[in-house]
């Protein structure tokens, strides 16, 4: 009876412990390329539940992949790469074209509209935790909008 009343017990202080907050990633996609082209973007939607930072990234079709920044100096388009991006709890932030996004730089081979790209984000809150999250981005046409309801010329479902 006492282990009956132990694995209750256990269990349920299983089912009340808190969850582990992972950053959602939502609309994932990379710009395909043309041959020989070295470089794309890829672009998502990201949420987290608690504020932290996206501060790096990775991908095995790119030996480089940096967090890049696009913003207007002096009226001309500028793009650097930037530490991280801030997330704020329960807000949405955009990677987009024009805007914050990630950068696949030499490429291993070309990104052909309809493959998908393997990323690895890594997420910090503010304690300094790190978490890793794995997306899979497909591929859309080198003139994609930035959603696909827009690229299609209607509004989602």
């Amino acid at each position: 009876m006492k282990s009956i009343l132990f694995a209750f017990a256990a269990s349920t202080m299983l089912l009340v412990a808190p969850a582990h907050a992972q950053v959602r990633v939502s609309e994932p996609w990379v710009r395909a390329t043309v041959p020989q082209q070295k470089a794309t973007g890829a672009f998502m939607r990201l949420n987290s539940p608690n504020n932290s930072k996206l501060v790096s990234a990775s991908s095995p079709v790119a030996a480089i992949v940096e967090i890049h920044e696009m913003a207007m100096e002096n009226d001309v388009m500028r793009m650097r790469q930037v530490a991280g991006v801030d997330l704020s709890a329960g807000k949405q932030t955009e990677l987009k074209p024009g805007g914050f996004h990630i950068m696949l730089i030499d490429l291993k081979q070309q990104v052909k509209e309809g493959d998908t790209v393997p990323l690895q984000l890594v997420f910090q809150d503010a304690a300094g935790k790190r978490e890793t999250v794995d997306v899979k981005a497909p591929v859309r046409a080198l003139n994609a909008a930035a959603t696909p309801a827009a690229q299609a010329g209607h509004s989602p479902h």
